[in-house]
């Protein structure tokens, strides 16, 4: 397993943008597919965004064209950036991590997840 701390939430008026970042520990990040994903009060965690160990990325359709999903294996950090926010967007977004070589959107493929970070949208 790799640990994940999750930065970069806040609040922010709709139409706004915030990028959130995941920093993993140990030397073997380039090999697991990362995921984000969010929890809303009251409500299951929702898959997100995905990026393989080589840079594909997947979307929910709720946030393509909005969100984008980048990683620098230099820096051990996955990346949410986040445009158009709309107040659904409110949630906690977990970072998560899996050796899956191609795992799906859901939350059972991840066995390594980040505490989490408040995303606030206003209206």
């Amino acid at each position: 397993q790799v640990q994940l701390v999750e930065s970069g939430g806040g609040l922010v008026q709709a139409g706004g943008s915030l990028r959130l970042s995941c920093a993993a520990s140990g030397r073997t990040f380039s090999r697991y597919a990362m995921g984000w994903f969010r929890q809303a009060p009251g409500k299951e965690r929702e898959f997100v965004a995905r990026i393989s160990r080589s840079g594909p990325s997947t979307y929910t359709d709720s946030v393509k064209g909005r969100f984008t999903i980048s990683r620098d294996n230099a820096k051990n950090t996955v990346y949410l950036q986040m445009n158009s926010l709309k107040p659904d967007d409110t949630a906690v977004y977990l970072c998560a991590a899996t050796d899956l070589w191609a795992p799906t959107a859901s939350p059972y493929d991840y066995d390594s997840w980040g505490q989490g970070t408040q995303v606030t949208v206003s209206s």
